[in-house]
């Protein structure tokens, strides 16, 4: 589904949901859980984790991994568990970027552009509004792919930050965020800085490439 939402408040959460590293007890945060795939696997995980049973946990996060299909968030979340239970990737799975999200930010918040592997993407602007792509099609594939391929160049030449994620950069300062299974990898700086650098500047071009296109997709009033 295509989605265009116009002057609504942007809280904290829509942020949030971007990551794939919301806390175990909010994925899902349903109450009553949903009852359908991934979502159980999750549910029982963290009911196994929570009694202190680990193994059966970790064999749960690692049955998510093996459905196919999934949301790249799924994947991203069921790592982060992993990651939490002391369950480190291979090798040949721990830089693999499974998303992107560029954040650049303004006095009065920041502007956000996030690309998936699963073709999704999303655009929340610092003013309120949000534009959610949720791949009915694949216009979007080449802009799409292109905001991955140089996230997964930078990934690849950097460590992962082995900290909470941060805030929301401050005004004129910009953040481009790899979201892989080791976890988030992140280089910041000023917009102009990084526009120029080698590797922060292919991200940035093609960050704006794909809002570009979100907005004029959105104001043609394309659906799924």
């Amino acid at each position: 589904m295509f989605e265009f939402l116009k002057k609504k408040p942007q809280p904290r959460e829509m942020r949030d949901l971007l990551f794939g590293d919301l806390p175990i007890e909010e994925w899902p945060s349903a109450d009553p859980p949903p009852v359908e795939e991934p979502w159980a696997s999750f549910v029982r995980a963290r009911t196994h984790l929570e009694a202190g049973r680990k193994r059966e946990g970790i064999e749960q996060l690692y049955g998510v991994l093996g459905q196919p299909d999934l949301e790249s968030r799924h994947y991203l979340q069921a790592w982060h568990f992993l990651r939490e239970a002391g369950v480190q990737p291979p090798d040949n799975w721990a830089k693999y970027v499974f998303g992107v999200v560029v954040e650049v930010g303004f006095p009065q918040g920041a502007d956000i552009v996030a690309a998936y592997t699963d073709g999704k993407a999303r655009y929340l602007n610092h003013a309120g509004s949000a534009i959610v792509w949720e791949a009915p099609n694949d216009s979007l594939s080449g802009e799409i792919g292109r905001l991955l391929e140089a996230g997964n160049n930078v990934a690849q030449k950097i460590g992962p930050w082995l900290e909470a994620r941060p805030p929301a950069p401050g005004n004129d300062q910009v953040r481009l965020n790899m979201l892989t299974p080791s976890g988030l990898h992140f280089g910041q700086g000023g917009f102009q800085t990084l526009a120029k650098d080698s590797m922060g500047g292919p991200i940035i071009s093609a960050a704006l490439a794909l809002m570009q296109r979100l907005i004029t997709l959105s104001q043609s009033g394309q659906k799924s």
